[in-house]
């Protein structure tokens, strides 16, 4: 039978709106049935009680089905995220307490109406719009007690029980208790800082070792705590689900600050270009700035070789080399690369007979040699150790010896074995008519930098590296009162190493002996120590090694001040565009004074804060300098082993080459000290000078100002951490540029992890979502933000012309 709509009755009563929905066609059939009805006062009573009850547990099904659905779409992997991913802190605690309270009070209400369905039938009986209302009300309770509960599985299964349990309740205190729950939600997003997350899980390739995640859409959004503030790293991180839909409070409150943010809009815009230029995939705008370099006076000192840099940054995105693909794990790497990634054969062609790089099919290999050890980096290097230790010398590579310079480094090989010996070596050469010599460098997995030795200073700190290396080197040391030769001894410690090896060492041309006889000159003269010089039989080549003082004794005692000592007010550490002076800076001899004491041996001196850091210096961080110093250590140290290594989907066999864009004290890079890997540690010119103090510790870096572009190749990082750099830059230059910056040294598929203010991340989400880029995880809370995001092969089909690199 056809029922129309209920109305409520207690059986003595018939019920009129039956009349209402029937055909005259059925008059006569109907008023039988309603005489029936009647005469039997109990029976309507239970034929409408059964389609209630049975409706009820429809909705109880269909609740449960889409709470369990839910489940199993968001239930956190374990080996995604840190420890504490699964573990609740006291503000999730605070959540549990009040689901626990709402638990209470719905146990009392379901007793009070059992008592009342036995006494009062009548009042069990709803009409179809308030049973269509209670569908509606008991789904959306289950979705709000999904999204209250913290995600784990056991927690989630217990809410499911529970709201199953619940589904008997009227519709009075189901409505109450929502109420309760909403006003409740609404005290928590107001005390609480509310945090979005965008999450991807990954997918591991064999091929590529590349981790792939499937992103999760953008109303599927999870709540994470962790501590705020600049440097507060990511710890508890707790996780409450929303299910696939945003709560109104994320929706609020992303609009609002969208609206703060216009410029976000606009960037959203950003229609990318690629880059025409006669460099084409190698594009660097500093040195390749035709329009500088074409109206040189001179370029007796290799003017053209320096840096020239645009008056804005590019903002179009290089091109990709055809056939580019990703390259070898480190320390495959160090033996072979791909051709197409580097397809420049003239250095193969010129050096191939020393061993440096043959072509071999679709590799270019690396022997391991050099112009002056054909046979083998490794055999040179121990030989060098071999002939200090002959002297009487304690030197040990990896120990006193941790940092080295390599100039006029060819393809480093030289630096890339000495990872084997526990040393960084920081290798440079300009980009000169051996084109592609620094980015083989990179490509192997090898640390290096465009840089010449010419008019400016290096852009390094004084007395920072432990030995300075040159190997056939084509500098000119000994010319124009040893004006290159002195700016190594400005950035070569008291006691360190200066190790030659040239053709002056061994070889009786009266070119060379000319040489040689002058070297020796200008070295007494700066007072160099000439501990060891000897030929090496099985490269057939010679090393002459010298010893920078430890005191100012032998300057005061010279005959004539040549070269003279540089004024009181030259600081040794100004390096950022400053030109060369031809002097020397006196040793520093104080207890507390830097270079007055050799560092620590490795790697005590990586965890130990420098002598000369004092309690009476502040740090960076507001704090006395020593104690800045190991907060800052801790800090990253926790942030690395506890999100960035485990958290953030990084497959971290496939990183080699890492660069800190804001490096401090180097906490970063010392924090993955015992990675496959190296991290080059940039301070900015604008930053507290802290580049001596990752010197101190066994690392190193360079000086640099982001609002220009990087001396290095494109493609030449696997993975690029920036600490609050981005908003720092978009106060003073152009912010565009730097993001196409980014994308001009990471290489494809390579990791961008950046840490700044709300606003900023959202506008550089929306810039690298334009490049195709793939966000793996967005963080946000208290106005501050984490986002990791993957480069992809993508380029654009538009094309700018940048006329002052093209001919």
């Amino acid at each position: 039978m056809a029922l129309g709509k209920y109305t409520r009755t207690d059986g003595r009563k018939s019920s009129s709106s039956y009349c209402s929905t029937v055909t005259l066609v059925v008059f006569v059939a109907l008023c039988l049935v309603g005489v029936w009805m009647l005469t039997s006062s109990s029976t309507p009573v239970q034929n409408v009680d059964l389609p209630v009850e049975k409706q009820k547990n429809d909705v109880k099904e269909e609740g449960k089905d889409i709470n369990e659905g839910i489940t199993k779409q968001f239930e956190d992997n374990p080996g995604d995220l840190p420890e504490d991913a699964t573990k609740g802190d006291s503000n999730v605690n605070m959540f549990q307490d009040e689901n626990n309270t709402l638990e209470k009070t719905n146990e009392n209400a379901s007793k009070e109406k059992q008592d009342e369905k036995e006494g009062k039938s009548d009042e069990r009986i709803k009409s179809d719009t308030e049973n269509e209302e209670n569908k509606m009300e008991e789904i959306e309770s289950k979705k709000e007690d999904s999204t209250e509960d913290v995600s784990t599985p056991v927690q989630q299964k217990d809410s499911e029980e529970h709201s199953d349990e619940n589904q008997s309740e009227s519709v009075d205190v189901e409505k109450k208790t929502e109420e309760n729950s909403s006003e409740t939600k609404d005290d928590k997003e107001n005390s609480q800082i509310e945090e979005n997350v965008e999450h991807t899980q990954g997918k591991q390739s064999d091929e590529s070792s590349k981790d792939k995640e499937d992103v999760l859409s953008k109303d599927q959004v999870s709540k994470e705590l962790f501590p705020s503030g600049a440097q507060a790293e990511i710890l508890n991180e707790s996780t409450t689900q929303t299910g696939s839909f945003s709560t109104q409070a994320a929706e609020s409150e992303n609009e609002k600050e969208a609206q703060k943010s216009p410029e976000s809009t606009q960037q959203a815009a950003v229609s990318w270009k690629l880059c025409n230029t006669n460099a084409g995939p190698d594009f660097i705008p500093c040195l390749d700035n035709l329009d500088v370099t074409r109206h040189l006076r001179t370029t007796k000192h290799y003017e053209h070789r320096e840096r020239h840099c645009p008056e804005e940054p590019p903002t179009c995105l290089v091109p990709l080399p055809d056939g580019y693909r990703r390259p070898f794990e480190w320390p495959k790497s160090r033996e072979k690369i791909w051709y197409y990634n580097v397809p420049n054969t003239k250095l193969a062609e010129v050096k191939g007979h020393q061993n440096w790089v043959k072509v071999s099919g679709e590799y270019l290999t690396f022997p391991g040699g050099g112009t002056q050890f054909k046979h083998g980096a490794l055999h040179y290097i121990e030989f060098i150790e071999t002939v200090l230790q002959k002297q009487g010398i304690d030197f040990k590579w990896g120990k006193s010896s941790r940092v080295v310079l390599d100039v006029g480094c060819g393809v480093a090989s030289f630096g890339g074995f000495l990872f084997e010996k526990d040393v960084l070596t920081m290798s440079f050469a300009p980009k000169d008519e051996h084109e592609a010599q620094v980015q083989f460098a990179l490509e192997r997995g090898i640390p290096a930098i465009s840089a010449v030795m010419g008019t400016k200073r290096l852009p390094f700190p004084g007395i920072v590296f432990d030995v300075v290396h040159c190997a056939r080197c084509r500098v000119p040391w000994h010319i124009e009162g040893g004006k290159l030769l002195l700016e190594l001894n400005r950035v070569l410690r008291p006691g360190g190493l200066f190790v030659w090896s040239a053709t002056p060492i061994y070889q009786k041309r009266d070119e060379d002996v000319g040489i040689w006889k002058a070297m020796s000159q200008l070295t007494k003269s700066m007072c160099w120590e000439l501990v060891a010089k000897e030929s090496d039989t099985v490269n057939e080549v010679g090393v002459a090694v010298y010893r920078k003082p430890l005191s100012n004794e032998c300057y005061e005692q010279r005959s004539k001040s040549e070269p003279p000592m540089c004024q009181e007010s030259d600081d040794c550490n100004a390096a950022w565009n400053v030109p060369l002076q031809p002097c020397m800076h006196k040793i520093p001899l104080g207890d507390s004074e830097r270079g007055s004491h050799w560092p620590e041996q490795w790697p005590t001196r990586l965890r130990k804060p420098p002598y000369w850091l004092t309690s009476t210096q502040v740090g960076v961080y507001g704090k006395a300098a020593p104690e800045d110093f190991k907060a800052d250590y801790e800090h990253w140290k926790r942030v690395v082993s506890q999100s960035y290594l485990n958290g953030i989907g990084i497959s971290w066999s496939t990183v080699r080459n890492v660069m800190d864009m804001r490096a401090i004290y180097g906490g970063f890079a010392a924090a993955l000290r015992d990675l496959n890997l190296w991290v080059m540690n940039v301070v900015s010119i604008d930053s507290a000078d802290t580049l001596p103090i990752i010197y101190e510790r066994g690392l190193f870096g360079i000086y640099h100002d982001w609002c220009e572009s990087f001396s290095t190749y494109p493609r030449s990082y696997d993975l690029l951490h920036a600490d609050h750099l981005f908003s720092k830059i978009k106060q003073k230059c152009n912010f565009q540029g730097l993001v196409a910056e980014v994308d001009r040294i990471l290489r494809p598929d390579g990791k961008l992890i950046v840490r700044d203010n709300i606003e900023v991340i959202t506008e550089l989400e929306s810039m690298l979502r334009a490049m195709h880029w793939e966000i793996r995880m967005t963080y946000s809370k208290d106005k501050e933000g984490l986002l990791c995001a993957q480069k992809t092969m993508w380029r654009p089909n538009e094309v700018e012309i940048l006329t002052y690199a093209t001919s």
